[in-house]
């Protein structure tokens, strides 16, 4: 076979070791490093089916791209793990050929995996969804790489999805996810917000209604998107706050007929509306409009109630985790954190028979403030009662911008008699610093590694190591999520002292008793040098 210039030329500008050349999904030409990335000869590649030669994870995000590779439009990058036991990857870039025969040109160079793996029908977290954002802002800040934000929106989906057997329904909701991450950026920055309504970041493109046809094509559902640019400056903070401003108001409110044309009237628009709740939860929270819910946190030497947990409850039933969001992003967090240590200390102060403990959540924004614990000395002056019965547990830690200030404020609390706790252990990259520079009590391990245990996977390693450091720091450890016998069986095994869970007790209007029915407890030793002043 002659060989024409182009394609020559296209491996030339691919930067690519290897340029694979497609026909009707199979493999028509291939130039390159074949053995060398793809672990097959360029004849032993030849004729296979392309889709194929990828695992069954990345098949369908690949049968999408195919699907969707419009005349001369790029596709990708994206990374893929190629079929067999052997973990190998690739980064492959598709364009279909000009001429409009069905060829298509992929430029394929070895790779390594870009983050976890999305199984069929998978898109990102949120939360993953808001990480990857940040990223793509920085590298769009340093490179001048032009984005867009794309939120989607597929009419009917959810009675055409109904309508389905199982079977067949789950092989919908494995189209959509595909055909979803097809046109988002790197293949992974897409995520679902409900049922019907999608959001992700993808290369700025003058040509929208074409993705729009694409999405309908694949999924057989009417789509309908709005692209939002990203606006270059600014920073990647102020920018992450309007998408996520964006992205909440289009979930509450679809598309509108006159969508936002930038992040900053998306996020405009949605200030308004939300100030007004702001203001109707400032209003709340001043007027203590809000009742406690409590918690057990179980001694796992006694099977006993060590103390409770005290929750926020909204007098109007709205998400507690919404409001509490909202009170950070307006900072009114600090005030409503008085308001419930106020609350608390008062319960204390009226328990009759000084048993009581009650741990109180704090915003890792309001442990900065120098007024917090000032707040907390005058109160405890005034209720004397609740002295040594008070444990704060430190949340939302990445808003710490001031360790040193944040460990004299803990200090500063721990001289009053109350323990503090640092939460959700484990969540964030920057936990192990945040233990070396706090001087702290407890340490709450994060239930998502909690629940690794049971597996005997590698994050219940890391927690049992995590137990014996905190063992040699003279720190007490709690595990949240404990839900099951087993888990408590585990946890107890690695060494934790408390647990916390509906095993023990969902959260309650007033503190009840938490002793598990049947539990056969075996008490442990006290741990030496632990702080008794609470325990």
């Amino acid at each position: 076979m002659s060989i024409d210039p182009r394609r020559l030329l296209g491996l030339a500008f691919a930067s690519a070791d290897l340029l694979v050349e497609l026909q009707n999904g199979r493999v028509r030409l291939v130039l390159g490093a074949a053995q060398k990335v793809m672990g097959q000869s360029e004849a032993g590649l030849t004729g296979k089916s392309w889709p194929q030669l990828f695992s069954p994870d990345d098949q369908p995000l690949m049968d999408a791209m195919l699907a969707c590779a419009d005349d001369g439009v790029r596709r990708g990058p994206v990374v893929l793990r190629l079929a067999g036991a052997e973990p190998r990857h690739v980064r492959v870039i598709l364009r279909a050929l000009p001429e409009n025969d069905g060829r298509i040109s992929c430029a394929v160079t070895a790779a390594q995996p870009a983050g976890p793996r999305l199984a069929p029908g998978e898109l990102q977290p949120r939360e993953t969804f808001d990480d990857i954002a940040k990223g793509l802002f920085e590298a769009a800040r340093v490179t001048g790489l032009e984005l867009e934000l794309a939120m989607v929106e597929f009419a009917g989906l959810t009675d055409l999805r109904e309508g389905l057997p199982p079977q067949e329904a789950a092989a919908l909701d494995v189209k959509v996810a595909s055909a979803i991450r097809a046109e988002s950026h790197g293949g992974s920055a897409a995520t679902r917000l409900s049922a019907e309504r999608f959001a992700l970041l993808r290369q700025r493109d003058d040509q929208p209604d074409n993705m729009m046809k694409r999405l309908t094509r694949m999924v057989s559902a009417e789509a309908a998107a709005h692209m939002v640019p990203l606006e270059a400056g600014g920073g990647s903070t102020r920018a992450l706050r309007a998408l996520r401003y964006a992205l909440d108001d289009f979930i509450r409110e679809g598309l509108k007929d006159a969508p936002p044309l930038t992040l900053s009237e998306a996020m405009n628009r949605s200030v308004k509306r939300t100030l007004a709740r702001a203001g109707a939860l400032g209003v709340a929270v001043s007027q203590r409009r809000f009742n406690l819910a409590f918690q057990p946190v179980v001694s796992l030497g006694t099977g006993l109630a060590h103390h409770h947990e005290v929750l926020v409850r909204f007098e109007d039933g709205a998400s507690p985790f919404a409001l509490i969001r909202m009170a950070e992003e307006f900072d009114l967090i600090e005030e409503l954190d008085h308001a419930i240590v106020e609350q608390a200390v008062k319960k204390l102060a009226n328990d009759q028979e000084r048993k009581l403990k009650l741990a109180v959540n704090v915003s890792g924004r309001t442990i900065v403030s120098e007024t917090f614990v000032d707040h907390v000395s005058r109160l405890l002056a005034k209720y004397d009662e609740a002295k040594g019965r008070l444990i704060f547990e430190i949340t939302e830690t990445a808003a710490i911008d001031d360790l040193a200030r944040a460990n004299q404020n803990i200090q500063g609390l721990r001289s009053l008699g109350s323990a503090v706790c640092l939460d959700d252990f484990g969540a964030g990259s920057s936990s192990f610093a945040y233990l070396q520079q706090l001087s702290l009590d407890i340490v709450k391990i994060d239930g998502r590694y909690v629940r690794e245990l049971a597996d005997n996977g590698r994050d219940g390693a890391m927690v049992r190591r995590l137990v014996e450091l905190c063992r040699d720091l003279k720190i007490r450890t709690v595990a949240e999520m404990v839900e099951t016998i087993e888990v408590e069986e585990i946890v107890r095994g690695a060494g934790v002292d408390f647990a916390q869970g509906w095993l023990y007790g969902k959260p309650a209007d007033k503190p009840c008793p938490a002793l598990r029915p049947g539990a056969v407890v075996t008490p442990i030793a006290r741990r030496a040098g632990a702080s008794e002043s609470w325990g």
